[in-house]
């Protein structure tokens, strides 16, 4: 087409001009998907490691356990049942019992949640096999956490305290077998592990559970009078709701990043019609209808995020790489945040992120070009012919 011919020519002899809009337009381009793929990473490394480490293909729960509410824990555990106690014989599922005790590290007391769980299980890749010891004391597993918190170390013991399902105190001698290196802090901060049967015993809950953790391929679950099945998604609900705000609020960086480029871009088109009235004029007069004139100037706002995106693909691109290959080293501040992150974060851009964005500014370019441009067709041919806009 003709107009894109002279678009092209007119942003080439622009020089400077057009070289300003191209960088800033680049450099919103490639912040824009960094963002993005910068929450798209922490999404997808907090549902494996929460998936592999804590939820499982989904769980079950007894009908009064909830996990916000640590007095409902007295009373959230029952007599696995019969389905329930099938799919963990065939390796399907794995129980975990659940309860509040007080332990007392360094001569001061702490509140913690003490938690049985199979040594021998494989449904989640917490390291519960270092549970299986033939030693006097309970063995413990606890999380890098809740052992740098509390000065622990293997080899330490702790005195455990806690109620039995008749509300009668006891106590507890164990010892550190392992400590975790889990990623996920809600199974490491304030909780020790040890194994399920001898905490059973202790309690008195023979055959009892608080949650029954799935496997992932496990199918065609329901509800039972006692047991209420949570799906993964739902487990997830709260990560996923965290991520989701995050983007939101990250929306205000896109907008003050478009606004000023979308304003480089509206000022060079006023400017450049100004300008250009004897040439418009001429245009004009040897016969270019008012409406391919407005898609000339349309056309050469819109090369400037054409440009912009190959400029940008340009330094872009290694640098998007480099961090998804090398990932973003991660403060160790992000624990408390609630994040299944630690060591680096590796970034995820999707096509669909890529493209996306490029569709949006390219959209926003060509409407922010239009406007400037929309006063030439108002123009009447004596006044085009003087070069005047009106």
């Amino acid at each position: 087409m003709l107009e894109l011919k002279l678009a092209y020519r007119n942003l080439v002899s622009a020089g400077l001009r057009t070289w300003l809009n191209v960088v800033v337009l680049s450099i919103t381009y490639v912040l824009i998907i960094w963002h993005q793929g910068f929450f798209s990473g922490i999404l997808r490394q907090s549902e494996h490691d929460m998936i592999k480490d804590e939820v499982g293909g989904g769980q079950y729960w007894y009908k009064s356990y909830d996990p916000y509410d640590p007095i409902s824990l007295d009373e959230s555990h029952g007599i696995i049942s019969p389905k329930l106690q099938s799919m963990i014989n065939k390796n399907e599922a794995t129980p975990i019992l659940i309860r509040q005790a007080s332990i007392y590290p360094n001569g001061r007391a702490q509140s913690i949640l003490l938690k049985g769980i199979d040594p021998s299980q494989k449904i989640l890749s917490i390291p519960s096999g270092k549970l299986k010891t033939d030693g006097e004391a309970l063995p413990i597993l606890v999380g890098r956490r809740m052992a740098i918190n509390n000065s622990l170390k293997i080899g330490d013991f702790l005195t455990i305290r806690l109620r039995d399902s008749k509300d009668a105190f006891d106590a507890v001698e164990g010892q550190i077998v392992e400590i975790m290196n889990t990623r996920v802090s809600t199974i490491d901060n304030g909780q020790l592990w040890i194994p399920l049967k001898k905490m059973q015993e202790i309690v008195e809950m023979n055959g009892e559970a608080t949650l029954v953790v799935l496997g992932q391929n496990v199918t065609g679950l329901s509800d039972s009078p006692d047991w209420k099945f949570r799906e993964q998604k739902l487990l997830l609900k709260d990560i996923i709701d965290v991520i989701k705000s995050k983007r939101i609020a990250s929306v205000i960086l896109y907008i003050i990043l478009l606004f000023l480029a979308m304003l480089a871009i509206f000022d060079t088109q006023v400017l450049s019609v100004f300008r250009r009235r004897k040439e418009i004029g001429t245009l004009i007069a040897l016969g270019m209808t008012r409406l391919r004139v407005v898609r000339l100037f349309t056309f050469e706002g819109a090369m400037n995020g054409v440009l912009a995106a190959l400029v940008g693909a340009v330094y872009g691109i290694p640098i998007l790489v480099l961090t998804a290959i090398n990932g973003i080293p991660m403060p160790d501040v992000v624990d408390s945040l609630g994040f299944a992150l630690s060591g680096n974060l590796y970034p995820l851009y999707s096509a669909g992120l890529v493209i996306g964005t490029i569709i949006i500014v390219m959209i926003t370019v060509t409407i922010v070009s239009y406007l400037p441009s929309s006063k030439i067709a108002n123009l009447k041919p004596t006044e085009a012919l003087k070069g005047k806009i009106g």
